[in-house]
């Protein structure tokens, strides 16, 4: 027995410990993955590379490498917008000052002072931006920035109405001009109103009158702030006639969405509104049934001008702008990253690692892609370190660590006695 068992014993067992004690004090980092030290036994080796005889001892242990362990930790809810989560396989990647990229599992982002999307340690996040109509522009990646405007408003340029008319109804179309009132109800049946809105963001309230004037037709009218559409204020005109099937389950006519052209109008505000010319009224769900009038859908697409409050991240790493008019519009997606072997990356610290020649070079593309993970916002990855096997594992190590101990004190024993010998 020689010394260098016992020490190359005590120098792994001491490298075993290192390793564990890193793992449990990673245990509460997010994004940490757990290491264990793999070992190799080692021979003297003759010149031709191999041992000496078959009887020959080993020379002890050599620490062969220190593996993490890329497995999936638990994810926890946090409520923070910009935390996030890999659940499956890929890294973010975040770009350092000096225009490195690394790659990191901790999902700890923030905005900075110039509205870039970083980590705790200043590193930018990496993905694709989006065009002016929230268009996802693919390519090369590039550090993420929210954007600092708000959004323009959109005319009305569309809208959608589903009600029923009460086929029950009396008729209510006056036999002397004008043929409605709209101070007068005993001249229409029902009414309802929706907001569109101009080429400057201006709200228009439009209201539809509808008007009984026989079995299964019905005449709609229209006004924009009081003012009539369709005719003139003394003999207003109908926007459209409306003709339903027998059974009152389908608009016979019109068989196309009704073309309406909104006048230049006073708001409440007194605000003068600009016309909106050519919006698509897309009236067809209607029916007429022996039921009271009811609208059970009313859309537009217009909408006013709205400033940023706000962003979250789907699934697919999409990053949601949301808006004060209620709008939300794409500002980009993140790019993950995955590699061939996740162990040969090599750890920087910092919850980040960088590739290798033995990682391979990184497999990009968005979450939910091939073999890429998806990403739960509002979330974050714990460490994979489960403390209780670890302590266990200390305990392993600790009694290796005497035992190699134990074998130097007894080789020290041997020699003593040689020492002795006279």
């Amino acid at each position: 027995m020689g010394f260098q068992q016992g020490l190359s014993g005590l120098s792994a067992a001491s490298k075993n410990l290192e390793v564990i004690g890193n793992n449990v004090a990673n245990a509460n980092t997010y994004g940490e993955k757990s290491a264990r030290a793999e070992f190799a036994d080692m021979y003297a080796a003759a010149m031709t590379g191999s041992a000496s005889n078959n009887t020959q001892a080993g020379i002890g242990v050599t620490v062969a490498t220190v593996a993490q362990q890329f497995t999936q930790g638990n994810i926890t809810p946090t409520g923070n917008p910009l935390d996030l989560a890999v659940n499956g396989n890929g890294f973010f990647q975040v770009e350092d000052a000096s225009n490195q990229l690394q790659y990191t599992r901790n999902g700890q982002f923030k905005v900075s002072n110039t509205g870039n999307i970083v980590n705790d340690q200043g590193n930018k996040l990496m993905g694709y931006p989006a065009d002016a109509q929230g268009n996802i522009v693919q390519g090369a990646a590039q550090p993420m920035q929210l954007p600092t405007g708000g959004i323009d408003p959109q005319a009305t340029t569309k809208s959608t109405m589903e009600f029923n008319l009460d086929s029950r109804a009396a008729v209510t179309k006056p036999a002397t001009t004008p043929s409605i009132d709209f101070t007068d109800q005993k001249t229409y049946n029902n009414a309802t109103s929706v907001t569109m809105f101009d080429a400057k963001g201006q709200d228009v309230a439009v209201s539809y009158y509808f008007q009984k004037t026989g079995t299964d037709t019905w005449d709609v009218y229209a006004t924009a702030n009081g003012t009539t559409v369709g005719g003139t204020a003394a003999a207003p005109s109908p926007i459209a006639s409306m003709q339903f099937s027998a059974d009152g389950s389908t608009v016979v006519s019109p068989s196309g969405a009704i073309t309406l052209d909104i006048p230049a109008s006073t708001n409440a505000a007194g605000a003068a509104t600009l016309p909106i010319t050519g919006i698509q009224l897309d009236v067809s769900g209607a029916t007429e049934f022996g039921s009271n009038f009811g609208v059970t859908n009313m859309t537009q697409d217009g909408y006013t001008a709205g400033q940023l409050t706000g962003v979250s991240v789907d699934t697919t790493g999409k990053l949601m702008a949301q808006y004060s008019n209620g709008q939300t519009k794409a500002a980009g997606q993140l790019e993950l990253a995955n590699f061939r072997n996740v162990q040969g990356l090599t750890p920087l610290g910092g919850n980040a690692w960088k590739q290798t020649a033995a990682s391979g070079g990184p497999i990009v593309g968005v979450a939910g892609d091939g073999n890429l993970g998806v990403l739960n916002s509002g979330s974050l990855e714990e460490s994979n370190v489960d403390l209780t096997a670890e302590l266990v594992s200390m305990i392993t190590a600790q009694r290796d660590y005497q035992a190699n101990a134990q074998t130097i004190k007894t080789m020290d024993q041997a020699m003593q006695t040689l020492v002795n010998l006279r």
